[in-house]
């Protein structure tokens, strides 16, 4: 299934635990821009989008193009816990 910008910026923002508020004092913007954006009114700008991947941990591609990939930084792991996520994915995707 995939998704558009407005359901990924409201899905990330609730598994954040954030309101439309919350978002928007992060973002430093109205809490009605963030809710415009959710209902597909308007798109956020390219600064908008670029701090959303910072404080949501997720790739630019995910939120802009109609994909449900997600990516996630594992930089902050030691080499051993890298190899542990990959063999977990690798184990899930086996078994689908």
């Amino acid at each position: 299934m995939t998704y558009n910008i407005a359901d990924k910026i409201r899905y990330l923002r609730d598994k954040a635990g954030f309101t439309q508020t919350d978002l928007a004092k992060r973002l430093g913007i109205s809490r009605s821009a963030v809710n415009s954006w959710e209902m597909s009114l308007s798109s956020p700008s390219l600064s908008n989008i670029i701090e959303m991947t910072q404080i949501f941990h997720v790739s630019a591609d995910y939120l802009l193009f109609d994909s449900d990939k997600m990516m996630i930084d594992i930089s902050s792991l030691d080499n051993d816990e890298r190899e542990i996520i990959v063999k977990l994915v690798a184990c899930m995707e086996k078994n689908k």
